[in-house]
């Protein structure tokens, strides 16, 4: 998925954080939703104006990111 077509950073959109398109609704907000045990359907029915796939958008982007992410060891 390009989730590029999907997802947005802005100097003046939420201080820059990674945003649904055109909303100030952040990656972080869906990724806590869905962490706290939220389906796809109940965030639809939250923001009616999202659809199915800006959740996985979502998810594809939060990916990306922690498969390019290292960790620093710790003593």
């Amino acid at each position: 998925m390009n989730y590029n077509e999907y997802l947005e950073s802005k100097s003046d959109v939420m201080l820059r954080k990674p945003v649904i398109k055109g909303t100030q609704i952040t990656v972080e907000l869906i990724l806590k939703m869905l962490s706290e045990g939220a389906s796809t359907e109940d965030i639809l029915i939250a923001y009616p104006h999202l659809q199915a796939v800006h959740v996985s958008a979502v998810l594809a982007y939060a990916t990306d990111v922690i498969a390019n992410e290292s960790l620093i060891p710790t003593a």
